[in-house]
Protein backbone atom coordinates (compact mmCIF):
# COMPACT_ATOMS: atom_id res chain seq x y z
CA UNK A 1 0.00 0.00 0.00
CA UNK A 2 1.38 3.42 -0.95
CA UNK A 3 1.31 5.89 1.94
CA UNK A 4 0.67 9.59 1.47
CA UNK A 5 4.28 10.38 2.34
CA UNK A 6 5.63 7.93 -0.23
CA UNK A 7 3.11 9.15 -2.83
CA UNK A 8 4.33 12.73 -2.25
CA UNK A 9 7.90 11.63 -2.93
CA UNK A 10 6.84 9.84 -6.12
CA UNK A 11 4.95 12.91 -7.36
CA UNK A 12 8.00 15.09 -6.67
CA UNK A 13 10.17 12.65 -8.62
CA UNK A 14 12.74 12.43 -5.82
CA UNK A 15 14.97 9.46 -5.08
CA UNK A 16 15.60 8.37 -1.51
CA UNK A 17 19.12 9.81 -1.68
CA UNK A 18 17.73 13.19 -2.76
CA UNK A 19 15.21 13.25 0.11
CA UNK A 20 18.00 12.44 2.57
CA UNK A 21 20.13 15.24 1.13
CA UNK A 22 17.21 17.68 1.42
CA UNK A 23 16.43 16.66 4.99
CA UNK A 24 20.07 17.09 5.96
CA UNK A 25 20.46 20.44 4.21
CA UNK A 26 17.23 21.96 5.46
CA UNK A 27 17.86 20.78 9.01
CA UNK A 28 21.34 22.34 8.94
CA UNK A 29 19.92 25.62 7.63
CA UNK A 30 17.31 25.69 10.40
CA UNK A 31 19.74 24.56 13.11
CA UNK A 32 17.79 21.35 13.77
CA UNK A 33 19.35 18.13 15.04
CA UNK A 34 18.34 15.07 13.01
CA UNK A 35 19.73 11.60 12.36
CA UNK A 36 22.80 10.95 10.22
CA UNK A 37 22.27 10.00 6.53
CA UNK A 38 22.88 6.29 7.17
CA UNK A 39 20.15 6.24 9.82
CA UNK A 40 17.86 8.41 7.73
CA UNK A 41 17.85 5.76 5.03
CA UNK A 42 16.32 3.25 7.45
CA UNK A 43 13.97 5.84 8.91
CA UNK A 44 12.62 6.83 5.49
CA UNK A 45 11.69 3.22 4.78
CA UNK A 46 9.99 2.97 8.18
CA UNK A 47 8.16 6.27 7.64
CA UNK A 48 7.07 5.19 4.16
CA UNK A 49 5.73 1.85 5.40
CA UNK A 50 4.08 3.46 8.46
CA UNK A 51 6.22 1.25 10.71
CA UNK A 52 7.38 4.34 12.55
CA UNK A 53 5.45 7.54 13.40
CA UNK A 54 6.68 10.77 11.82
CA UNK A 55 7.25 13.34 14.54
CA UNK A 56 8.86 16.77 14.64
CA UNK A 57 11.26 17.98 13.43
CA UNK A 58 10.77 15.53 10.54
CA UNK A 59 7.17 16.55 9.94
CA UNK A 60 8.19 20.17 9.46
CA UNK A 61 11.05 19.20 7.17
CA UNK A 62 8.79 17.01 5.01
CA UNK A 63 6.24 19.84 4.82
CA UNK A 64 9.01 22.12 3.62
CA UNK A 65 10.35 19.68 1.02
CA UNK A 66 7.01 18.78 -0.55
CA UNK A 67 5.07 21.99 0.09
CA UNK A 68 2.17 20.00 1.57
CA UNK A 69 0.24 20.07 4.84
CA UNK A 70 0.35 17.52 7.64
CA UNK A 71 -3.01 16.15 6.57
CA UNK A 72 -1.86 15.81 2.96
CA UNK A 73 1.33 14.05 4.00
CA UNK A 74 0.32 12.01 7.03
CA UNK A 75 -3.47 12.08 7.23
CA UNK A 76 -3.09 13.80 10.58
CA UNK A 77 -5.32 16.21 12.42
CA UNK A 78 -4.68 19.94 11.92
CA UNK A 79 -1.34 20.97 13.35
CA UNK A 80 -1.40 22.09 16.95
CA UNK A 81 -0.65 25.71 17.78
CA UNK A 82 2.77 24.81 19.19
CA UNK A 83 3.67 23.11 15.90
CA UNK A 84 2.37 26.13 13.99
CA UNK A 85 4.72 28.27 16.00
CA UNK A 86 7.52 25.84 15.15
CA UNK A 87 6.77 26.39 11.45
CA UNK A 88 6.95 30.16 11.96
CA UNK A 89 10.22 29.76 13.81
CA UNK A 90 11.59 27.61 11.00
CA UNK A 91 10.71 30.24 8.41
CA UNK A 92 12.20 33.02 10.53
CA UNK A 93 15.42 31.05 10.89
CA UNK A 94 15.62 30.60 7.13
CA UNK A 95 15.23 34.33 6.58
CA UNK A 96 17.87 34.96 9.21
CA UNK A 97 20.24 32.51 7.50
CA UNK A 98 19.55 34.14 4.15
CA UNK A 99 20.90 37.43 5.48
CA UNK A 100 24.32 35.81 5.51
CA UNK A 101 24.07 35.25 1.75
CA UNK A 102 25.93 37.87 -0.29
CA UNK A 103 27.62 38.30 -3.67
CA UNK A 104 30.49 36.08 -2.55
CA UNK A 105 27.97 33.28 -1.93
CA UNK A 106 26.78 33.51 -5.52
CA UNK A 107 30.39 33.19 -6.62
CA UNK A 108 30.77 29.98 -4.60
CA UNK A 109 27.62 28.61 -6.22
CA UNK A 110 28.97 29.63 -9.64
CA UNK A 111 32.16 27.67 -8.99
CA UNK A 112 30.10 24.64 -8.02
CA UNK A 113 28.10 25.00 -11.24
CA UNK A 114 31.31 25.15 -13.27
CA UNK A 115 32.57 22.02 -11.52
CA UNK A 116 29.37 20.17 -12.45
CA UNK A 117 29.69 21.43 -16.02
CA UNK A 118 33.25 20.10 -16.23
CA UNK A 119 32.23 16.78 -14.68
CA UNK A 120 29.43 16.46 -17.25
CA UNK A 121 32.00 16.85 -20.03
CA UNK A 122 34.17 14.06 -18.62
CA UNK A 123 31.66 11.68 -17.01
CA UNK A 124 28.41 12.16 -18.91
CA UNK A 125 24.98 12.71 -17.43
CA UNK A 126 24.16 9.60 -15.39
CA UNK A 127 26.64 9.98 -12.49
CA UNK A 128 25.61 13.62 -11.94
CA UNK A 129 21.81 13.55 -11.84
CA UNK A 130 21.52 13.52 -8.04
CA UNK A 131 24.25 16.12 -7.58
CA UNK A 132 22.65 18.48 -10.10
CA UNK A 133 19.20 18.10 -8.53
CA UNK A 134 20.62 18.87 -5.09
CA UNK A 135 22.57 21.85 -6.45
CA UNK A 136 19.44 23.31 -8.07
CA UNK A 137 17.43 22.81 -4.89
CA UNK A 138 20.09 24.56 -2.83
CA UNK A 139 20.17 27.49 -5.25
CA UNK A 140 16.38 27.80 -5.32
CA UNK A 141 16.20 27.72 -1.53
CA UNK A 142 18.85 30.42 -1.24
CA UNK A 143 17.10 32.57 -3.82
CA UNK A 144 13.63 32.09 -2.34
CA UNK A 145 14.74 33.47 1.03
CA UNK A 146 17.05 36.23 -0.20
CA UNK A 147 15.39 39.61 0.13
CA UNK A 148 17.14 42.50 -1.62
CA UNK A 149 17.65 42.59 -5.43
CA UNK A 150 21.41 43.13 -5.11
CA UNK A 151 21.64 39.66 -3.55
CA UNK A 152 18.89 37.99 -5.56
CA UNK A 153 20.17 38.94 -9.04
CA UNK A 154 23.57 37.19 -8.83
CA UNK A 155 21.93 34.13 -7.29
CA UNK A 156 19.33 34.12 -10.06
CA UNK A 157 22.07 34.29 -12.70
CA UNK A 158 23.77 31.20 -11.27
CA UNK A 159 20.40 29.40 -11.07
CA UNK A 160 19.70 30.23 -14.73
CA UNK A 161 23.03 28.77 -15.79
CA UNK A 162 22.68 25.64 -13.64
CA UNK A 163 19.08 25.03 -14.74
CA UNK A 164 20.12 25.28 -18.41
CA UNK A 165 22.77 22.60 -17.82
CA UNK A 166 20.23 20.39 -16.06
CA UNK A 167 17.77 20.93 -18.92
CA UNK A 168 20.30 19.82 -21.53
CA UNK A 169 21.17 16.78 -19.42
CA UNK A 170 17.49 15.88 -19.15
CA UNK A 171 17.10 16.22 -22.92
CA UNK A 172 20.14 14.00 -23.42
CA UNK A 173 18.61 11.17 -21.38
CA UNK A 174 15.22 11.58 -23.03
CA UNK A 175 13.26 13.12 -20.14
CA UNK A 176 11.45 15.74 -22.20
CA UNK A 177 9.06 17.12 -19.56
CA UNK A 178 11.90 17.67 -17.12
CA UNK A 179 14.01 19.33 -19.83
CA UNK A 180 11.18 21.76 -20.56
CA UNK A 181 10.61 22.46 -16.86
CA UNK A 182 14.29 23.18 -16.26
CA UNK A 183 14.37 25.54 -19.25
CA UNK A 184 11.37 27.38 -17.82
CA UNK A 185 13.24 27.64 -14.53
CA UNK A 186 16.28 28.99 -16.37
CA UNK A 187 14.22 31.60 -18.23
CA UNK A 188 12.47 32.80 -15.07
CA UNK A 189 15.79 33.08 -13.22
CA UNK A 190 17.41 34.91 -16.15
CA UNK A 191 14.58 37.44 -16.16
CA UNK A 192 15.13 38.14 -12.47
CA UNK A 193 18.87 38.36 -13.08
CA UNK A 194 18.14 40.85 -15.89
CA UNK A 195 20.61 38.97 -18.08
CA UNK A 196 19.73 38.88 -21.79
CA UNK A 197 22.45 36.33 -22.59
CA UNK A 198 21.18 33.79 -20.06
CA UNK A 199 17.59 34.42 -21.15
CA UNK A 200 18.15 33.98 -24.88
CA UNK A 201 20.50 31.04 -24.29
CA UNK A 202 17.71 29.23 -22.43
CA UNK A 203 15.20 30.15 -25.15
CA UNK A 204 17.39 28.82 -27.97
CA UNK A 205 18.05 25.59 -26.06
CA UNK A 206 14.33 25.25 -25.40
CA UNK A 207 13.75 25.41 -29.15
CA UNK A 208 15.71 22.15 -29.38
CA UNK A 209 13.24 20.50 -27.00
CA UNK A 210 10.45 21.53 -29.36
CA UNK A 211 12.36 19.91 -32.23
CA UNK A 212 12.54 16.66 -30.27
CA UNK A 213 8.74 16.47 -30.13
CA UNK A 214 8.31 17.52 -33.77
CA UNK A 215 6.97 21.05 -33.23
CA UNK A 216 9.26 22.62 -35.83
CA UNK A 217 7.15 25.76 -36.36
CA UNK A 218 7.23 26.68 -32.65
CA UNK A 219 10.95 25.88 -32.45
CA UNK A 220 11.67 28.18 -35.37
CA UNK A 221 9.58 30.98 -33.87
CA UNK A 222 11.31 30.67 -30.49
CA UNK A 223 14.81 30.62 -32.03
CA UNK A 224 13.99 33.75 -34.01
CA UNK A 225 12.58 35.52 -30.96
CA UNK A 226 15.78 34.67 -29.06
CA UNK A 227 17.85 36.22 -31.85
CA UNK A 228 15.67 39.35 -31.93
CA UNK A 229 15.78 39.69 -28.16
CA UNK A 230 19.58 39.44 -28.09
CA UNK A 231 20.08 41.84 -30.98
CA UNK A 232 23.50 43.45 -30.85
CA UNK A 233 23.52 43.66 -27.05
CA UNK A 234 25.54 40.44 -26.69
CA UNK A 235 29.12 39.45 -27.61
CA UNK A 236 29.76 38.31 -31.19
CA UNK A 237 30.63 34.73 -30.24
CA UNK A 238 27.25 34.40 -28.53
CA UNK A 239 25.46 36.01 -31.49
CA UNK A 240 27.19 33.45 -33.72
CA UNK A 241 25.90 30.70 -31.42
CA UNK A 242 22.33 32.01 -31.67
CA UNK A 243 22.52 32.22 -35.48
CA UNK A 244 23.85 28.65 -35.63
CA UNK A 245 21.04 27.46 -33.36
CA UNK A 246 18.46 29.08 -35.61
CA UNK A 247 20.18 27.59 -38.67
CA UNK A 248 19.91 24.12 -37.12
CA UNK A 249 16.18 24.65 -36.63
CA UNK A 250 15.91 25.75 -40.28
CA UNK A 251 17.61 22.53 -41.37
CA UNK A 252 14.95 20.51 -39.54
CA UNK A 253 12.35 22.68 -41.27
CA UNK A 254 13.98 21.65 -44.57
CA UNK A 255 14.77 25.29 -45.39
CA UNK A 256 18.23 24.88 -46.91
CA UNK A 257 18.67 28.50 -47.97
CA UNK A 258 17.81 29.90 -44.53
CA UNK A 259 20.06 27.28 -42.93
CA UNK A 260 23.02 28.30 -45.08
CA UNK A 261 22.40 31.99 -44.46
CA UNK A 262 22.38 31.41 -40.72
CA UNK A 263 25.68 29.57 -40.77
CA UNK A 264 27.21 32.19 -43.08
CA UNK A 265 26.36 34.90 -40.54
CA UNK A 266 27.65 32.75 -37.67
CA UNK A 267 30.93 32.14 -39.51
CA UNK A 268 31.41 35.88 -39.98
CA UNK A 269 30.74 36.58 -36.31
CA UNK A 270 32.70 33.83 -34.56
CA UNK A 271 36.10 35.16 -33.42
CA UNK A 272 39.19 33.77 -35.12
CA UNK A 273 41.55 31.43 -33.30
CA UNK A 274 41.34 28.22 -31.32
CA UNK A 275 39.82 29.81 -28.21
CA UNK A 276 36.23 28.62 -27.90
CA UNK A 277 35.02 30.14 -24.61
CA UNK A 278 33.72 33.67 -24.24
CA UNK A 279 34.89 35.36 -21.01
CA UNK A 280 32.12 35.17 -18.45
CA UNK A 281 30.13 32.68 -20.55
CA UNK A 282 31.38 29.16 -19.75
CA UNK A 283 28.15 27.73 -21.19
CA UNK A 284 29.11 28.83 -24.73
CA UNK A 285 31.81 26.81 -26.49
CA UNK A 286 32.21 27.89 -30.10
CA UNK A 287 35.05 28.39 -32.53
CA UNK A 288 35.48 27.62 -36.24
CA UNK A 289 35.89 23.88 -35.62
CA UNK A 290 32.80 23.64 -33.45
CA UNK A 291 30.87 25.67 -35.99
CA UNK A 292 31.99 23.31 -38.76
CA UNK A 293 30.62 20.36 -36.77
CA UNK A 294 27.34 22.17 -36.21
CA UNK A 295 27.00 23.09 -39.87
CA UNK A 296 27.95 19.57 -40.94
CA UNK A 297 25.17 18.21 -38.74
CA UNK A 298 22.62 20.49 -40.39
CA UNK A 299 23.85 19.83 -43.91
CA UNK A 300 23.83 16.07 -43.33
CA UNK A 301 20.20 16.37 -42.27
CA UNK A 302 19.48 18.23 -45.52
CA UNK A 303 21.33 15.63 -47.60
CA UNK A 304 23.87 18.20 -48.76
CA UNK A 305 27.05 16.66 -50.29
CA UNK A 306 29.17 19.36 -48.56
CA UNK A 307 28.32 17.87 -45.17
CA UNK A 308 31.18 15.35 -45.20
CA UNK A 309 33.82 18.06 -45.75
CA UNK A 310 32.51 20.15 -42.85
CA UNK A 311 32.35 17.16 -40.54
CA UNK A 312 35.87 15.90 -41.28
CA UNK A 313 37.17 19.43 -40.80
CA UNK A 314 35.50 19.43 -37.38
CA UNK A 315 36.95 16.00 -36.60
CA UNK A 316 40.46 17.12 -37.55
CA UNK A 317 40.08 20.42 -35.70
CA UNK A 318 38.79 18.90 -32.45
CA UNK A 319 35.32 20.31 -32.97
CA UNK A 320 33.88 17.88 -30.41
CA UNK A 321 35.30 17.85 -26.89
CA UNK A 322 32.96 15.51 -25.00
CA UNK A 323 32.02 11.87 -25.60
CA UNK A 324 28.45 13.03 -26.22
CA UNK A 325 29.56 15.56 -28.85
CA UNK A 326 31.93 13.05 -30.45
CA UNK A 327 29.08 10.54 -30.65
CA UNK A 328 27.00 13.16 -32.44
CA UNK A 329 29.83 13.96 -34.83
CA UNK A 330 30.36 10.31 -35.81
CA UNK A 331 26.59 9.86 -36.19
CA UNK A 332 26.53 12.87 -38.53
CA UNK A 333 29.40 11.38 -40.54
CA UNK A 334 27.57 8.06 -40.77
CA UNK A 335 24.49 9.92 -42.04
CA UNK A 336 26.48 11.87 -44.61
CA UNK A 337 28.32 8.79 -45.90
CA UNK A 338 25.09 6.83 -46.09
CA UNK A 339 23.51 9.54 -48.21
CA UNK A 340 26.46 9.25 -50.60
CA UNK A 341 26.03 5.48 -50.79
CA UNK A 342 29.29 4.85 -48.90
CA UNK A 343 27.94 2.16 -46.60
CA UNK A 344 31.26 0.84 -45.27
CA UNK A 345 32.27 4.30 -44.06
CA UNK A 346 28.77 4.86 -42.69
CA UNK A 347 28.90 1.60 -40.74
CA UNK A 348 32.31 2.43 -39.26
CA UNK A 349 31.19 5.84 -37.98
CA UNK A 350 27.87 4.47 -36.73
CA UNK A 351 29.77 1.87 -34.68
CA UNK A 352 31.98 4.57 -33.16
CA UNK A 353 28.94 6.75 -32.44
CA UNK A 354 27.13 3.94 -30.65
CA UNK A 355 30.16 3.16 -28.45
CA UNK A 356 30.68 6.82 -27.52
CA UNK A 357 26.97 7.37 -26.83
CA UNK A 358 26.97 4.43 -24.43
CA UNK A 359 30.08 5.77 -22.68
CA UNK A 360 28.41 9.16 -22.26
CA UNK A 361 25.07 7.65 -21.23
CA UNK A 362 23.42 9.67 -23.97
CA UNK A 363 20.04 8.12 -24.79
CA UNK A 364 19.43 10.89 -27.31
CA UNK A 365 22.52 9.99 -29.34
CA UNK A 366 21.84 6.25 -29.01
CA UNK A 367 18.40 6.82 -30.51
CA UNK A 368 19.95 8.74 -33.38
CA UNK A 369 22.27 5.82 -34.12
CA UNK A 370 19.41 3.31 -33.85
CA UNK A 371 17.34 5.25 -36.38
CA UNK A 372 20.34 5.52 -38.67
CA UNK A 373 21.00 1.78 -38.58
CA UNK A 374 17.36 1.06 -39.32
CA UNK A 375 17.57 3.25 -42.40
CA UNK A 376 20.89 1.69 -43.40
Amino acid sequence: MTTKLRAARDRAGLKQSQVIAELTRRAATAGLAIALPASLKTMLSQFGNEHRPVNEPYRGLFRSIYGLTDEELFGAEPVASSEQQSEYDLFAERISSARAVGPETAEVFAQQTDALRAADCHLGVAPLLDQMATHLSTLENALSHAIVPSVRRPLAAVLADAAAIAAWQALDIGVINRAWSYHEKARAAALEAQDVVLLTHAMAQQAMVLLEVGDVASARELAQVALDEAGTKVPERFRAWLHAAEAEVCSVADDASACRRGFDVARELVPAGDDAVEPGMPFIILNASHLARWQGNALARLGDPDAVDHLYRALDGNGAITSRAKAGLHCDLATAHLQRGERDDASEHASRARKLARQAGSIRQQRRVDKLLIVA
